[in-house]
C-alpha cells in the first residue's frame, strides 16, 4: 500500500474516511484543548498524557492508558508497542512535545495503527500555546 503524506491525504480524501470516528476524534481534541488551556505549554509529554486521562474520566470517555501490543514479524514476537492512550477502544492517541507534526510522526502513527489493528489515530502536539493535532486514518 502506497501512503501519500500530502496535505489532503492526511486529512482524508474520501467521504467514508471523513465519517470514520469523527465525533470521537472531536471529543479527544476537545479534551486536549482543555488540557493545554489549563496546564499551558512547555511541559514534558507525560503530564499531558496524565491530564488527558483525568479529562477522559471527567467526560466519561472510555480509554486504556499504555496498553501493550505485540510487534510481530513473520509470526514471531519481536517487540512490544505501548501507545500513550487508546480512547473509545478505537482511536490511538499519541501525545507529543515537538516543533511540529511531520511525516515522521504520521508514519509512526500508521505503524501504530497496523500494530493495534485500529483504523484511526490522533497526534496531539502540546509544545505551543495553540494545540496542533492531526487525525490519521488507515
Amino acid at each position: 500500500m502506497k501512503v501519500d503524506f500530502n496535505h489532503e491525504s492526511t486529512r482524508m480524501n474520501t467521504k467514508a474516511e471523513k465519517l470514520l470516528l469523527k465525533d470521537e476524534v472531536f471529543q479527544i481534541v476537545g479534551c486536549a484543548i482543555e488540557v493545554l488551556n489549563t496546564l499551558g505549554h512547555g511541559l514534558v509529554e507525560k503530564p499531558y498524557e496524565n491530564a488527558l486521562v483525568v479529562e477522559f474520566l471527567l467526560r466519561k470517555i472510555p480509554f486504556r492508558q499504555q496498553p501493550s501490543f505485540d510487534v510481530l514479524y513473520k509470526g514471531h514476537k519481536i517487540g512490544l508497542f505501548v501507545p500513550d492512550l487508546i480512547a473509545f477502544d478505537s482511536v490511538v492517541v499519541d501525545t507529543k512535545i515537538i516543533d511540529q507534526i511531520t511525516d515522521r510522526e504520521r508514519g509512526l502513527m500508521l505503524n501504530y495503527l497496523r500494530i493495534t489493528g485500529l483504523h484511526v489515530g490522533v497526534i496531539l502536539n502540546f509544545k505551543h500555546s495553540k494545540l496542533e493535532w492531526q487525525r490519521i486514518a488507515l
